[in-house]
């Protein structure tokens, strides 16, 4: 029996009608097919056949199938949550014409694929490159899609350099072998297919598009990790704001994934198991090192990447926690071993990045910051709600920090934004009079942005962008500079 594995992924950019006016299609029922441009119509015509089922028919036969044609756009208008007419107005238009991945809609909605790999180290291969981009930023940005999945969840994406590797990813052009042909410039995107032996999860871009790493042409970044989603099991989101949202957006946030794909990947597949739908959560009641205690996840994070940056670092009891988007490193002062995962394994009350934290260590409490909240941490337990950054006195303007850190022998917690920064006693629990002040005035050397700050050892350590700045508070002078991966033991 031969049987024929389906693309799981085309990502087609249909473009624009110069002209979108409504209503364009009537059923007939009540009537015949309308008289606006034979383009609008042939554009939906051909959108309903791709991805809602609308059943090809001889030339001439439309005016016996208009509501059949009728009820396949109130299928699509429903699925992307607009008005289920049944009639072809300039909004179902404008999503008919946008760049969008190839699935078809009309299947049963899920997020679930119902496949999976087997296993949680998934191999990958890059057979052929893109003629728009070097090699290495084709590397970097195949590997950064990956690692988009793999902070989410148990999986681990481990390059080869063999045709054997579980996905393949290919820039190729026109017919290429496997049955779904590529149309040159400004048509078909990409494709992917399902888990599976043979073609299964093997991802190809079309070369005939402009890639590239940014804004101009289609962003291959957010492009691969989306068609990495497909290769991986998961089917379209209805969602706007998720990865699997079926139609290509330009602009996309620092964190891809939403909750919901979080959600769906790790339904597929498991941390510590493999096991489908369970999501551990890990101990944090051990009597002597709750940060430490518990299994280590084992997950791909590229932790050595020489422009490794983090959002937040802080001290917190014996350990030190580097933060970067929704994730976390946990390292003990003592030991090697390091803890790593999304934050929530750890944290689960807190669902989104740190911006910035530090640690008070009289109070044994730690603050992390994001944007204009805080949560408050005690011991190993996130207490209660999070508060408003104006707690600290800030005035109403302040709506974030860039990093922030404590100094015991002052007494004071140090808030730095942009190009400025404010001191908080920490005694009285009110700002110290006349801030802000300027960063570069007090803190001679550093003149950039700061990312994140942790005092160690009568220093304060200032992370900029990849860099590690160890600054004497007595002397006002950076004394060393080192990589911010050093801190991980790379």
């Amino acid at each position: 029996m031969h049987v024929m594995l389906l693309p799981c992924c085309v990502l087609v950019f249909l473009l624009p009608r110069p002209c979108f006016t409504a209503p364009t299609f009537m059923p007939e029922a009540a009537g015949s097919p309308s008289t606006e441009p034979q383009v609008d119509l042939k554009l939906a015509t051909e959108y309903l056949q791709q991805y809602y089922n609308l059943q090809k028919e001889p030339l001439g036969r439309m005016r016996r199938s208009g509501s059949t044609f009728a009820a396949k756009v109130k299928d699509m208008q429903t699925f992307f949550g607009l008005n289920a007419t049944g009639v072809l107005d300039a909004d179902t238009l404008e999503v008919m014409g946008s760049p969008r991945c190839g699935v078809p809609d009309v299947e049963e909605y899920s997020h679930i694929q119902g496949t999976r790999w087997d296993k949680n180290v998934i191999t990958y291969s890059i057979g052929s490159y893109t003629r728009d981009l070097p090699r290495n930023t084709v590397d970097s940005l195949v590997e950064s899609a990956f690692s988009v999945w793999a902070r989410a969840s148990g999986l681990t994406f481990v390059r080869t350099h063999t045709r054997n590797a579980d996905i393949m990813v290919e820039f190729v052009t026109y017919e290429h072998g496997d049955l779904y042909p590529f149309d040159g410039p400004r048509g078909t995107l990409a494709h992917a297919f399902g888990p599976g032996l043979g073609v299964g999860g093997d991802t190809h871009f079309d070369d005939g598009e402009h890639w590239s790493a940014g804004e101009t042409g289609f962003n291959l970044f957010v492009v691969a990790a989306h068609e990495f989603g497909h290769a991986l099991g998961l089917k379209h989101s209805r969602n706007p704001n998720s990865l699997m949202y079926p139609t290509y957006k330009s602009s996309h946030p620092a964190n891809l994934l939403s909750r919901e794909d979080v959600t769906d990947i790790n339904a597929l597949y498991s941390r510590a198991t493999g096991r489908p739908g369970h999501v551990p959560r890990y101990d944090w009641s051990a009597q002597y090192h709750p940060w430490m205690s518990g299994p280590l996840p084992r997950l791909m994070q590229n932790k050595c990447a020489p422009d490794l940056t983090f959002d937040a670092v802080s001290t917190l009891g014996d350990a030190t926690f580097f933060f970067r988007e929704r994730y976390l490193w946990i390292k003990h002062n003592e030991q090697y071993d390091i803890k790593e995962g999304p934050i929530t394994n750890f944290m689960p009350k807190i669902e989104t990045s740190i911006n910035a934290a530090f640690w008070v260590p009289r109070r044994s409490t730690a603050y992390l910051i994001h944007e204009s909240m805080f949560w408050t941490v005690r011991g190993s337990l996130v207490k209660g709600k999070p508060r408003a950054l104006s707690h600290f006195g800030f005035p109403a303007w302040v709506q974030d920090v860039d990093a922030a850190v404590h100094i015991v022998k002052t007494g004071r917690t140090l808030f730095f934004m942009h190009d400025i920064y404010w001191s908080y006693n920490e005694n009285r629990r009110v700002m110290d009079f006349g801030y802000p002040k300027y960063i570069s005035e007090d803190f001679p050397g550093v003149n950039e942005t700061i990312n994140a700050a942790v005092h160690k050892e009568g220093f304060i350590y200032f992370f900029v962008g990849p860099q590690v700045y160890k600054y004497d508070y007595t002397q006002k002078l950076v004394v060393g500079v080192e990589k911010a991966n050093s801190w991980l033991g790379c």
